[in-house]
């Protein structure tokens, strides 16, 4: 008598375990709360106050905001990039603990381990977002129902697309410190050449440095993120010397940057390093 076939667990299920372990498991751990939410805050405090009269960037209106103005997009998004870090980290840990190879030898497709372990950590960053976002109460912000539901759609999916990103790295990491200095010599120069700290240039009487930074934004998923939020949030778009994209443009290059990079998590997945034959 032939031994009865094992159930595959159903793929809600097990999305929900993971995504819910991960929610519990961030929080309860207080330190990576405060580092992912208090060093962006703090970073647009000093950094916004320090530069907000020497910085002086034109719109299409003619008004010239201030750094704090111009600086608390980019601050929402290096959110989105901190907890990506952090929630990451988990992949590591688990290897390490033993959790994650019990998961990939059970009948789980891989598909459904990373996208509960990246929506876990899309989530975790979606909300600390929205709690960051109760800043702009404070600045002049085109309030509407539709802006807010748009920029908390975006934000979900540059959450999800930052965090599908962190998977990529930390998976083939076996040590935290590693882990670390890979994203900050990654992620850190990625976001201070998305617009977050300082314009596209334009390309019109351009030198040729200008040119490579120009280029260099262009090609950062990221630019076209901070250029969303920055549209969202504000009635008023930078003037001619700066390279702006079409509000379809960024659109479209954030859903490919989400759609390329989960799937470049689910790709690596499906390989294997030593930590997972220990």
């Amino acid at each position: 008598m032939s031994a009865p076939a094992v159930p595959t667990p159903r793929m809600a299920a097990v999305v929900y375990q993971l995504c819910w372990r991960e929610l519990v498991r961030f929080f309860r751990q207080r330190n990576r709360v405060i580092g992912s939410i208090g060093t962006p805050l703090v970073m647009w405090i000093i950094f916004g106050l320090g530069l907000d009269r020497s910085f002086s960037v034109d719109t299409s209106s003619g008004a010239a905001p201030g750094f704090l103005h111009y600086y608390f997009p980019g601050s929402l998004v290096l959110i989105l990039m901190f907890t990506a870090i952090f929630t990451s980290i988990s992949i590591i840990e688990d290897r390490r603990e033993g959790f994650l190879q019990s998961v990939l030898v059970s009948p789980v497709s891989r598909s459904s381990m990373v996208l509960g372990k990246v929506l876990g950590g899309a989530i975790i960053a979606l909300i600390q977002a929205l709690l960051f976002l109760s800043v702009a109460l404070f600045l002049d912000v085109s309030w509407s129902p539709g802006r807010f539901v748009a920029l908390v759609a975006l934000l979900f999916a540059a959450a999800l697309m930052m965090t599908s990103l962190g998977f990529v790295f930390a998976w083939r990491m076996e040590s935290t410190q590693g882990f670390h200095a890979i994203m900050n010599l990654v992620l850190m120069p990625m976001w201070l050449m998305s617009g977050s700290f300082f314009p596209v240039p334009a390309l019109a009487n351009s030198s040729a440095a200008q040119m490579a930074v120009h280029w260099c934004m262009r090609l950062n998923p990221l630019t076209y993120v901070v250029a969303l939020v920055r549209e969202l949030l504000y009635a008023q778009p930078l003037g001619e010397d700066y390279w702006t994209a079409s509000t379809s443009t960024n659109t479209i290059v954030v859903v490919v940057g989400l759609i390329l990079f989960f799937a470049a998590a689910v790709w690596i997945s499906r390989t294997r390093i030593s930590g997972d034959m220990r």
